[in-house]
């Protein structure tokens, strides 16, 4: 079974986002959307159909959206089968949050790091 096949986005908090974001904005060219980032699709010359995309966001330093994390960042991975997955790392001991969330956007589910790190794990909907 594969595990993770890719990145689906990266979080991290700021002081002041709204700062970072403009700087982001004018010396990297990151546009960010009202939601507080940015989706980069998986487009090239070569491939010019999007087949995906990673999303980058900045949070507020006091957002409880990494909890019980104390880091200021997550990574957003995308897995081919949640459930599937979620089930193999509980029954290797990982620390494996019971919620799983489902909705137009796809499946999504959370494990802890050893070193207390939230990881988001995203089956994408079978429209992407």
């Amino acid at each position: 079974m594969k595990r993770v096949t890719g990145i689906g986005g990266i979080f991290f908090k700021a002081k002041d986002p709204a700062t970072l974001l403009a700087w982001y904005r004018k010396h990297l060219g990151i546009n960010a959307e009202q939601w507080g980032g940015t989706a980069f699709p998986w487009t090239n010359p070569d491939k010019p159909v999007v087949d995906g995309k990673t999303v980058w966001s900045v949070f507020g330093e006091e957002s409880s959206c990494f909890a019980p994390s104390t880091s200021p960042f997550m990574i957003n991975y995308r897995v081919e089968n949640l459930h599937e997955l979620l089930a193999l790392l509980r029954s290797e001991g990982c620390a494996v949050d019971p919620k799983v969330d489902e909705s137009e956007y796809g499946k999504f589910g959370w494990v802890m790091d050893p070193e207390g790190n939230r990881i988001e794990l995203w089956e994408p909907p079978a429209s992407e």
